[in-house]
């Protein structure tokens, strides 16, 4: 019984982080390819996108600058989510992104409405919900010990033993 104890132990202890690696690296591609896609097309948002009624908080800005915002912030944040740099932060930041994408764009595409946005990648809210919810996991659990965040830790830790000793 020990044996078999010890192994799932091992085992867990091997795997304990990999989860929040694949969610991490998951949802930072999206956000950093959704960002890619938004700048590729060029500085100037397009026409639909113009006629969007933004919510409060960055409805002050003029439409060329919350696209170009949008976009940097969705690679930059998507980039550093990946990588496990400031990982709460970052998903904090795509949080409200989403929640101006759907408040924007998606949620009058319904669940899961389809070819609505230009591209053939257009949705509803269901995608963005999902994504939502994982950020929402990397800023309760954070971003695992696959992580430079827990990398920097570990280091950091290392040096204040290596300096009371």
């Amino acid at each position: 019984m020990n044996s078999w104890y010890s192994w799932r132990e091992r085992a867990i202890a091997i795997l304990d982080g990999l989860g929040l690696l694949a969610l991490r690296l998951w949802a930072g591609q999206e956000f950093a390819t959704a960002g890619y896609t938004k700048l590729a097309g060029g500085f100037e948002a397009p026409e639909w996108f113009t006629s969007l009624a933004f919510p409060p908080l960055v409805a002050w800005l003029p439409a060329h600058i919350n696209w170009i915002s949008a976009g940097v912030a969705e690679i930059v944040f998507g980039v550093a989510l990946m990588l496990g740099v400031f990982s709460r932060l970052s998903s904090i930041a795509l949080l409200f992104i989403t929640y101006v994408a759907v408040y924007t764009v998606h949620f009058d595409l319904g669940w899961a409405g389809w070819n609505q946005i230009d591209t053939d990648v257009g949705q509803g809210f269901k995608v963005p919900l999902m994504l939502a919810i994982m950020l929402l996991i990397t800023v309760t659990q954070g971003a695992g010990r696959f992580a430079l965040d827990a990398w920097f830790q570990r280091r950091k830790q290392l040096c204040i033993t290596k300096g009371a000793a």
